[in-house]
């Protein structure tokens, strides 16, 4: 039931005010003790921040002092909302690097992925339309489709990724239910949260699916060029250019303080999206776009990224080693790249409940309550492994297990009722994941 306009609470006097939309947002879960988590004698494997330690960031400072130097009068100035060329001219590069054949015109620079997934939501999605993601999904894009009153249907996953059955299955059942799905949102390479990726063998299938139901494919992919082994997946949109919208983001190869993403879509898509994007924010940051250019001219990017999966793979070593010595009680899968592992708890053990109190010994994890629409996951949790170092990643799993071990014991003594408390706590927010 809407609101009358002005009528207020006594909290909010604008209450009645808001749009119908606004009633669904939710706020950030545990964004009150991320505030604690924040702390340096917490060890968080909640966040998912890269690691910019190893970034060269004298060349950087430089190459950014002579960019204002010497253009500063461009790069401080309104730009193109489709957003500047020579950076859209890299942006291909690195699009190629997964087999991707793109126009610089095919090519929508954004505020960070996390824009390009809002503006995308925000050209096909009405209140009510359907869009089907895995389960678990990324929990900063469950936030956008609920903030555009999306209905999300979560499709079972596995070690290989996205189950093509079960997602013939569920688009065959919302089209019988006279409910036609807007577009496919996947993270097939490293998935957050589940570290798993879609084989090449699916890769195919799932576009097949979607092609014979018409059905459009967002491909979200910001770890796919940090693989430890130094594999380079195929993009879905490698296969199917004008099927796939393609998302990438500069914030894990680079870094995010740049935030620079990107919507690499078909021509008449893309042309919505500049204009959406416009209408949001004119253009996005010209400094931000040039000095990302400026690096990629000047530093080998590609160098840097294997830099970065040799420090990733040492600390998800450190992860999963870890677990296996102090949680053997618990599954978990070993990701081949990204940040995350995802750890699955014993029996009776809610790790929403919980959290309160592992933060309380000084340990952070997002629970895997996050990332479903319909409230699943409070047997899983999401670790991340990509910012702490090895010895911190072994003194929180240590300390992580120790509040599983307590947890444990009020199983074993109550029942998995008695082990839970009525905390009113929600998953993190998504500048942290």
């Amino acid at each position: 039931m809407s609101t009358p306009p002005g009528s207020g609470t006594r909290l909010d006097p604008w209450f009645g005010a808001y749009a119908a939309r606004t009633h669904g947002m939710r706020v950030s879960e545990t964004r009150a003790l991320f505030a604690v988590a924040n702390r340096p004698e917490v060890v968080s494997l909640a966040g998912g921040m890269p690691n910019i330690a190893g970034l060269p960031l004298e060349l950087i400072s430089k190459v950014t002092a002579d960019l204002i130097a010497l253009h500063g009068d461009v790069a401080l100035q309104y730009g193109s909302g489709q957003g500047h060329p020579v950076l859209r001219d890299h942006i291909v590069t690195v699009m190629g690097e997964e087999g991707i054949s793109a126009h610089p015109d095919d090519v929508v620079v954004t505020t960070g992925s996390q824009q390009a997934l809002d503006l995308v939501t925000r050209i096909f999605i009405d209140p009510g339309d359907v869009i089907v993601a895995e389960a678990p999904s990324y929990v900063g894009a469950l936030s956008v489709f609920r903030a555009y009153q999306g209905e999300v249907v979560h499709v079972e996953m596995d070690a290989d990724g996205l189950v093509p059955e079960a997602l013939r299955e569920a688009l065959d059942r919302c089209k019988q239910a006279g409910r036609p799905v807007k577009f496919l949102y996947t993270v097939p390479t490293f998935h957050n949260p589940a570290g798993v990726s879609l084989s090449v063998a699916r890769r195919q299938e799932v576009l097949e699916i979607c092609r014979s139901r018409n059905v459009l494919v967002v491909e979200d992919n910001p770890y796919g060029l940090l693989g430890f082994d130094g594999e380079v997946l195929p993009a879905l949109r490698s296969f199917d250019a004008e099927g796939v919208v393609y998302l990438g983001t500069f914030s894990k190869t680079l870094a995010p303080g740049y935030r620079v993403g990107w919507v690499a879509a078909p021509h008449a898509v893309r042309e919505k999206l500049v204009l959406a994007s416009e209408s949001a924010i004119l253009c996005p940051s010209h400094a931000s776009q040039m000095s990302v250019s400026a690096y990629l001219e000047n530093w080998d990017w590609r160098g840097q990224i294997v830099d970065y999966r040799k420090m990733y793979r040492t600390r998800r070593d450190a992860m999963v080693t870890s677990l296996a010595e102090a949680m053997p009680e618990c599954s978990w899968n070993v990701p081949g790249g990204g940040f995350y592992t995802w750890v699955k708890l014993p029996a009776g053990i809610d790790a929403r409940t919980m959290l309160p109190r592992a933060t309380t010994a000084l340990v952070a994890y997002v629970s895997g309550t996050a990332f479903y629409a319909d409230g699943q996951g409070a047997d899983h949790m999401r670790l991340s492994f990509c910012y702490p170092t090895p010895e911190r990643i072994r003194e929180g799993v240590r300390r992580l297990a120790g509040v599983i071990s307590k947890e444990l014991e009020l199983v074993h003594m109550f029942g998995p009722e008695g082990s839970s408390v009525d905390d009113d706590v929600e998953a993190p927010s998504p500048d942290l994941l």
